[in-house]
């Protein structure tokens, strides 16, 4: 399990983050969501020892990260800027994270050779974005590791191999217990694959449930109103609301039972609930239509 308590990290006087709190269960797809300059990177490179917090506490399975060797050798990162030595292959590099990670498996580096088909001799400078983001989840996911902490993972990788990649992952959460943290802006991506995500902003996590409560709590309900009502009654606790002909389209923060309930008293001709996708509650929960896409009139 990975417990940030109050975490606050400053930059010559700006928090980064400002007390932020995570739980992330064991096992877990836990997908971290925000705006750019939320804090989610600073987030992960507190949560691997890059750096220290100011204030507050990171532990993962009750222990404190920073300088704590045996601990990092569980826990594996793949940041968006992936460093690597200047002029090194893959097999220089898997060298290289053997001398880390004591539980590095020779047998599944050759396994993943074929996954991956790229050459492990040429030096990672002269790839493609894409293929040196496969580079990297071959040594990291070669590392075997308890913890796998993820920023923009799939950013650069084409549709195939992003499906490969999230399938190779989806396995070692189901079959080793492996807990991985991502953070993306690739909402869809992560509605299929997490079970928990957490919603961050200014160095915050304003909400963090399961997918299932997120889902659970917010709805969009479609409606018609009857003859000659044709605005959305004040009454109703409405996050956002639109309108194509009669169909009003109304945010609730409620389940859909609740939703239908309150909407049934008007009457209506129509009440439907829709699913709401990740990135709707995202947009919603951080600031419904003020955080919503704006039109600009030339």
């Amino acid at each position: 399990m990975i417990e940030v308590k109050d975490a606050v990290k400053r930059f010559d006087g700006f928090a980064a983050l400002d007390g932020t709190n995570i739980t992330v269960p064991k096992g877990s797809v836990y997908g971290l969501v925000g705006p750019n300059g939320a804090g989610k990177s600073t987030l992960i490179r507190n949560l691997c020892g890059v750096y220290r917090l100011d204030e507050g506490s990171v532990a993962v399975d009750g222990e404190d990260v920073w300088e704590n060797e045996a601990l990092k050798a569980r826990i594996v990162t793949i940041p968006d800027d992936w460093y690597f030595f200047s002029q090194a292959s893959i097999r220089d590099m898997c060298r290289f994270y053997q001398g880390f990670y004591p539980n590095f498996s020779m047998e599944r580096y050759e396994k993943l050779k074929d996954v991956f088909g790229i050459d492990e001799h040429k030096p990672i400078k002269r790839f493609s974005k894409g293929m040196q983001k496969q580079a990297a989840f071959w040594l990291a996911m070669s590392c075997m590791p308890d913890y796998l902490l993820l920023d923009e993972p799939v950013d650069g990788l084409d549709p195939v191999m992003r499906r490969q990649v999230w399938s190779l992952m989806m396995g070692d959460v189901a079959e080793r217990g492996t807990t991985v943290l991502v953070s993306s802006h690739n909402l869809r991506e992560l509605e299929d694959v997490c079970d928990h995500v957490g919603i961050m902003d200014h160095g915050k996590v304003l909400l963090e449930r399961s997918l299932a409560q997120l889902q659970d709590n917010m709805v969009k309900m479609q409606v018609v109103f009857p003859d000659g009502m044709e605005e959305v009654p004040a009454d109703l606790p409405v996050l956002h609301a639109s309108r194509l002909g009669r169909v009003h389209t109304l945010i609730m923060r409620m389940s859909a039972q609740e939703a239908a309930e309150r909407l049934m008293v008007y009457s209506p001709m129509l009440v439907d609930a829709v699913p709401l996708t990740l990135e709707e509650i995202f947009i919603y929960e951080l600031g419904g239509a003020d955080y919503a896409v704006k039109d600009i009139i030339l």
